[in-house]
């Protein structure tokens, strides 16, 4: 039976607009209300979801979504670097960030590689068959892990995939044979806002 998942990154909060790596910040003012305008355009779904993050949870409430804590939808875990801003941690740790952006297999923060989240990732997606047309907010890491998992692409292109603030990312198959639609904004463009996270941020170019 084909799968509709339907994933929507959260609204814009403080931690994204400082570049900081992943932690429990819940959304600004403005990211509530950006939200709360894009409510209109949510899909229909058969079951909704979100990642257990303030930011995922209040997201999720402000586009009127009746919807469950999911576990595996949890951001990228970094260990000692969560909260931090990525230019500190570039300054106190060049040796490890230059190993955390070259190997998917390293983790010098102590916390989960980029294929332990890639494999998370795509665990719950596949874990999806038979389940109709699904809508999850997760984190952007969560959303460019499984796109990777998805499409059957190479760890490193993770590093190549940008999620911007309130937009849906459409996957429709079924394990071992997806197809994708990028990227499709919620609502009409407003206002350019700045920030981006931090793994943006660190993308080799």
């Amino acid at each position: 039976m084909t799968v509709r998942v339907m994933l929507i990154s959260p609204a814009m909060n403080a931690a994204l607009r400082e570049a900081r790596f992943a932690g429990d910040a819940t959304l600004d003012v403005s990211g509530v209300r950006t939200a709360r305008l894009a409510a209109p355009h949510v899909p229909d779904a058969d079951r909704a979801v979100h990642g257990p993050s303030q930011r995922c949870a209040r997201t999720a409430a402000a586009l009127g979504l009746r919807s469950m804590g999911e576990p595996a939808l949890r951001d990228w875990e970094l260990g000692r670097w969560t909260g931090a801003r990525l230019d500190e941690v570039s300054t106190r740790e060049p040796a490890e960030v230059a190993a955390w952006l070259a190997d998917p297999s390293a983790a010098p923060h102590g916390g989960e590689s980029l294929l332990g989240l890639c494999a998370r990732a795509g665990a719950w997606l596949d874990s999806l068959s038979g389940a109709g047309r699904v809508l999850a907010v997760a984190e952007p890491s969560l959303v460019r892990a499984t796109v990777v998992h998805a499409l059957a692409l190479p760890p490193p292109a993770f590093w190549r995939l940008d999620v911007a603030p309130l937009t849906l990312t459409e996957l429709s198959g079924r394990p071992g044979r997806w197809n994708l639609r990028v990227g499709r904004p919620l609502a009409p463009p407003g206002p350019a806002t700045p920030g981006t996270s931090p793994a943006a941020s660190a993308t080799p170019r």
